[in-house]
């Protein structure tokens, strides 16, 4: 059976990639701290799943996951994440090279076959190019979280020059779906919707986002994986529609009937890019078919919210 380590598997996107891997068959263990993911993402009830809390920045954490399971293929997913968190934490985000580093050398020295690398628009720096394409438009980091990344992106590069370990470059644009945390965007302005609540915005909310759910982000990065498609490549992965913040608030706001009013805040002093448009023409390739839109996917979020909250009631329910 092929043995997979996802760290950071605790988060939206690992969290959904796990449960897609342990329903396909595959030995799966995730490796998360716990700091911004939640046990509610992981698969349960699978005898071909772990889970083991621990931080991989940590060398000794991680080289007793690795040297026990010999794992075949990494997902490297771990990472401080959220704009204010990384911008509130920059030390802890620094932090994470110590993470990349040790995944590399005991990746190369299990017998790793391949390793996933979770990238970030992020590295693109503001704008200098539409659309923002993996060879052509210059990376422009400037903040310790998008520094990290592309250090990262570094790093894997330079130990398949040196040591001939494989991997591919994912560079995630915003992904959503039911699980993700209010720390973002999209859940954060449904969660406010429900509840009729404000839905703050910094600055004029003019600034250009793309949005893509979750399933389009697993397929293409499975099928990516299975086929074995961009070895020793970059790799945008995300939704090229373009939309500003103030266009989602709107659309949040008619899709859930809600009567929250947005409200604007002060504009953010650094960490909110002006735009964002990845060519995602190599991910199309991969997928051979549209991705899903915006308002499909917060109609399936919705949806899933719905189930989950059904269910949640009916376990209450007491029988007479």
């Amino acid at each position: 059976m092929i043995k997979i380590l996802i760290t950071g598997g605790a988060g939206n996107v690992g969290g959904a990639l796990a449960c897609h891997f342990v329903q396909k068959g595959y030995q799966v263990v995730v490796a998360d701290n716990l700091i911004t993911g939640s046990l509610h993402n992981l698969p349960q009830g699978y005898d071909n799943f772990t889970f083991v809390k621990c931080d991989v920045n940590r060398y000794t954490d991680l080289s007793a996951v690795m040297f026990r399971f010999n794992f075949d293929y990494v997902f490297h997913y771990a990472a401080l994440v959220g704009v204010a968190r990384t911008l509130d934490n920059p030390i802890s985000v620094l932090e994470d090279i110590e993470g990349i580093k040790n995944i590399l050398m005991l990746s190369k020295n299990t017998g790793v076959k391949r390793i996933f690398y979770s990238s970030s628009s992020e590295v693109y720096g503001e704008p200098v190019e539409f659309p923002q394409n993996e060879h052509t438009t210059p990376l422009n980091s400037r903040l310790p979280y998008a520094i990290v990344k592309n250090v990262g992106e570094a790093f894997f590069k330079s130990y398949h020059k040196e040591f001939g370990l494989e991997f591919t470059i994912f560079r995630f644009f915003n992904t959503y779906g039911p699980k993700q945390s209010n720390d973002f965007v999209v859940s954060k302005f449904l969660s406010a919707a429900l509840k009729n609540q404000d839905i703050t915005i910094f600055g004029d909310g003019g600034q250009t986002r793309t949005f893509c759910y979750i399933d389009d982000n697993i397929e293409a990065t499975t099928k990516i994986f299975e086929e074995s498609l961009y070895i020793n490549e970059v790799i945008n992965i995300g939704n090229s529609k373009e939309m500003t913040v103030f266009e989602l608030a709107k659309k949040v706001i008619s899709i859930t009937c809600s009567s929250s009013a947005i409200v604007h805040l002060e504009a953010l002093k650094e960490g909110d890019m002006t735009r964002r448009q990845p060519d995602n023409s190599k991910m199309l390739r991969v997928l051979n078919r549209n991705l899903l839109t915006i308002e499909e996917g917060i109609s399936k979020v919705l949806e899933l919210k719905h189930h989950v909250s059904i269910h949640k009631h009916s376990l209450n329910v007491v029988p007479a």
